[in-house]
């Protein structure tokens, strides 16, 4: 719906419902998108304004080249209007030709995109939309689908046959001219002329009245064109019978989940939702949002300061800030959903896994923050954005990624042995000196503040919860560093979910020299899926994408991390049975013959030093357990991890054997 020819398709269906020759109207007539202006001085929404690119039937223009602007400037001062709209364009739009002729930016909805990937399989749309909209939205949809379905009919008549079918041309446009004056105070712009230059137009053959249809009334009638792709369908406009709000909620649940279904029915990918608010639009399942600004030139109008780019970080290194974000991944916000992709190279003729993963992340970060933010122990984190986040392929992938993105040559790495050993292995790799500075106390639970800010390190890593450890830092030494160090603090919280501690991950707002490390292999049972988070300072963020390889995280991985989070409940019940186990356990090892000592734990696994520590590790590999000899590290000591009660039963009864 991005093509000219589609463009100008549109413009003629305003033109007939204006009955006007040129596409010419106060801002006020142009529907539900005249809200964005509600702000604007009166003159400026009851003024003849020339509207370009097919509003209000069309979601979203193109930015117009600085050509075809000078033709639009020659239009309006031909047809003597002094006022000019480009609505709905695309921020990742190359927008400048609009601000060199004088347009405005006026802040729209978003576009609105449900993604419905994978096969048209029985039950597999239930699947995509409980990953995103968890099994209580779900049930909703499905509820309403199968209330709303009693007595009726879906139909979908194509345009071309409207003729035959006088009752569905006539109840489209009684239902849209009632709405319109019940939601707008004025006639629809979807009146009986409008529908008529629509259907003898280019976009016909791809359009259909989409019609809920009972014994004796139509409840909802709509149009969907399929886009030019062939992949998906746009939602042009839908009208209810319907004046109770909840039940026009209702309807407007169970006509989206009828449309997916017709969609993957059809072996179509997505389906355009038109503009809204994305808070809204998430519980219809949309999880692809653009955001969108009308291009205004008006008389009086003053331009708004334009926002500033945001800053690289003054961490990254000089070769850093040399380069851009590599290649595709630097254009990761410009939409491809509606284009015909000839540009990647991939085999066409093998199905979906054919294609490249997504880059635009935007709103599975938002599902994650939104997710962690309600943890406790996050106060702070609803302060964060997606630019505050990057996904990485692994936590520890994101070690790699700083210290190749921040750090120098020569430039110094502090570690607090004991400690996760690859901080160390990816410094030497990158030729950065490591200092080491040990955790102290009984508990390992002490950084030498004064000895770290002394040695003045570029980057200084903290394992917090520790590993192998498995104790908390205290806050107030760790506040110190932060505060009062010159350099990056990196604080490594793959265990914290499992710690009733809080998380530093909400002072990352406040703090542009920490960066926290998360990750959803741990508390989150996706090892596998590969998914790390750095949350840290947007301009640091902008470093670490300039050196991470591009589609390292897959659409498979998207989909599983999407799915956990959103469906978080087994995940939190899991983190309170592993908390219990955890106690239990270590209350029996304390009081265990072979143990020495039981450090305290704040994560999923056990620090014990035994005895004999030796024949211990021996006697239970014999028994056919594995845990983590960490004796190099910390003398006479293996790590743990809580298994279940079946698992720990068997460490107990070797341990035992090994008396």
């Amino acid at each position: 719906m991005r093509r000219s020819a589609d463009i100008d398709a549109l413009e003629q269906v305003l033109c007939a419902a204006l009955g006007t020759s040129a596409p010419v109207c106060s801002l006020a007539r142009l529907g539900q998108g005249a809200r964005a202006f509600a702000g604007l001085d009166p003159a400026v929404l009851d003024r003849p304004t020339l509207v370009a690119g097919g509003a209000p039937y069309l979601p979203t223009s193109p930015a117009p080249t600085a050509q075809a602007l000078e033709e639009l400037l020659r239009r309006a001062e031909a047809l003597d209007v002094s006022q000019i709209l480009v609505p709905g364009v695309r921020r990742s739009d190359d927008t400048g030709p609009l601000r060199a002729a004088g347009l405005i930016p006026v802040a729209a909805e978003s576009e609105c995109v449900v993604r419905l990937p994978g096969e048209p399989a029985a039950g597999a749309l239930d699947d995509v939309l409980r990953e995103r909209l968890g099994a209580q939205q779900l049930g909703e949809l499905r509820r309403c689908h199968e209330e709303v379905s009693r007595g009726v009919s879906w139909e979908h008549i194509p345009l071309s046959d409207l003729d035959g079918k006088p009752w569905a041309r006539d109840a489209f446009v009684e239902l849209h001219q009632r709405q319109a004056e019940r939601d707008e105070g004025h006639d629809s712009l979807y009146n009986a002329d409008a529908l008529d230059v629509l259907a003898q137009g280019v976009l016909a053959d791809r359009t259909e009245m989409f019609v809920c249809r009972g014994e004796n009334t139509v409840a909802g009638a709509g149009l969907i064109t399929r886009s030019h792709n062939g992949r998906g369908l746009y939602v042009l406009t839908q009208a209810l019978d319907h004046d109770d709000p909840d039940a026009r909620r209702d309807f407007s649940l169970a006509s989206a989940y009828r449309l997916y279904l017709h969609t993957r029915h059809s072996g179509l990918d997505w389906v355009h939702l038109g503009r809204g608010e994305p808070h809204h639009m998430r519980r219809l399942g949309a999880d692809l949002f653009v955001p969108l600004d009308h291009w205004l030139r008006a008389p009086g109008l003053a331009a708004p300061e334009k926002a500033e780019e945001q800053a690289l970080s003054e961490f990254a290194t000089p070769p850093v800030a040399a380069v851009p974000v590599p290649g595709p991944a630097r254009f990761r916000a410009v939409p491809r959903f509606d284009q015909i992709d000839l540009s990647s190279n991939t085999n066409p003729f093998l199905g979906t896994e054919g294609n490249y993963p997504d880059l635009d992340t935007a709103e599975l970060a938002h599902t994650y923050l939104t997710t962690i933010s309600q943890l406790p122990g996050h106060d702070g984190v609803d302060a964060l954005t997606a630019e505050h986040l990057l996904f990485t392929s692994g936590a520890v992938d994101g070690v790699l990624l700083l210290l190749a993105a921040l750090a120098s040559p020569g430039e110094g790495v502090c570690v607090t042995p004991p400690t996760f050993p690859l901080y160390t292995h990816f410094a030497r790799v990158l030729r950065l000196p490591v200092t080491e500075v040990p955790l102290g106390g009984d508990d390992l639970s002490q950084v030498d503040t004064e000895r770290i800010l002394a040695a003045d390190p570029r980057v200084t890593f903290l394992c917090d919860p520790g590993n192998p450890s498995g104790t908390r830092i205290d806050p107030a030494q760790v506040h110190a560093l932060v505060t009062r160090g010159r350099g990056l603090v990196v604080i490594d919280e793959a265990y914290v979910e499992f710690s009733e501690k809080p998380s530093y991950a909400g002072l990352v707002a406040q703090h542009d020299n920490l960066i926290v490390l998360r990750t959803l292999s741990k508390a989150w049972g996706l090892a596998g899926a590969r998914c790390g988070i750095a949350l840290a300072d947007p301009g640091i963020i902008e470093a670490l994408r300039r050196v991470q390889v591009p589609f390292g995280f897959t659409n498979a991985s998207q989909r599983a991390a999407r799915d956990r989070l959103t469906n978080s409940q087994p995940v939190l019940d899991g983190i309170r049975r592993i908390r219990a186990e955890r106690d239990r356990l270590a209350g029996v090892l304390v009081d265990h013959p072979a143990v020495d000592r039981v450090f305290p734990s704040d994560t999923n696994f056990l620090l014990v030093r035994f005895h004999k520590h030796e024949r211990v590790v021996d006697q239970l590999s014999g028994a056919g357990i594995l845990v983590a000899d960490v004796g190099r590290l910390v003398p006479d000591t293996c790590r743990i991890t809580i298994g279940d009660q079946h698992a720990n039963a068997a460490l107990l009864e070797a341990l035992s054997s090994a008396l």
